[in-house]
């Protein structure tokens, strides 16, 4: 596995309202992309620049492109 996030880490997701975001576990990465499912069920595949390892990164990525 090359990508940063391991299969079964907690990580948080940011979407596309500036104000969601999601917890979820990594399930595998494949062709630059992370397999994830999200903790109420249900999942989907995203880059890695939409991931992050706590929710503090993932507010302060919101705050950044807010600006």
């Amino acid at each position: 596995m090359n990508g940063k996030y391991q299969p079964g880490q907690q990580v948080f997701l940011t979407g596309s309202r500036a104000d969601l975001i999601r917890e979820a576990t990594v399930l595998k990465y494949t062709g630059g992309f992370y397999t994830i499912r999200f903790n109420n069920g249900g999942g989907v595949k995203v880059r890695e620049s939409r991931i992050y390892p706590s929710r503090e990164e993932a507010e302060a990525a919101i705050l950044n492109r807010k600006r």
